[in-house]
């Protein structure tokens, strides 16, 4: 049996977007405007609950945090200090707009938003562009759909920053 493993080269648009606030009230701002995703969708669909879990999800937040990860803390590991926390930032139903026409769609889902603090104090969020990302699949509907993401994204992150 053969292996086969194919590679295709992308061009990413990285963003970063700066604030003048300080790094708490940037994470404060962000965890007001994007609430925490109920996760309860999920047992749901494992009961064969999809219709629940459908309408759990709707009545959701455009977009929610999946889950966050203090990288700054992880750094302590290293003798650093520094403040960063890596965010799962999308919506689940966005995400199955976008994996019901490429499945391999759902690498990108949800996205991956940094906010973090450098060494002389200035705050910022970072992550690749969801147009850039899903673009790659070359799918007009996943198009769509990445192009809605990065408005809804960039909007709540500028809002937040500014």
């Amino acid at each position: 049996m053969t292996d086969q493993v194919s590679s295709t080269q992308i061009t990413v648009e990285h963003v970063t977007l700066r604030s003048t606030k300080s790094f708490e009230a940037v994470r404060s701002g962000l965890e007001a405007a994007v609430p925490p995703l109920d996760h309860a969708y999920a047992g749901l669909l494992l009961d064969g609950q999809v219709d629940a879990a459908r309408d759990l999800l709707e009545r959701q937040a455009p977009l929610s945090i999946f889950g966050a990860r203090d990288h700054g803390g992880l750094l302590r590991t290293a003798g650093l200090s520094r403040k960063a926390i890596q965010y799962d930032i999308g919506n689940p139903l966005t995400a199955a707009r976008m994996t019901r026409h490429v499945l391999s769609a759902a690498l990108y889902a949800p996205i991956r938003v940094v906010l973090r603090e450098d060494a002389e104090g200035g705050v910022a969020f970072e992550y690749d562009r969801p147009a850039s990302t899903f673009g790659q699949f070359g799918n007009p509907e996943v198009d769509a759909v990445a192009a809605d993401l990065d408005d809804q994204l960039r909007s709540v992150l500028a809002r937040t920053a500014a």
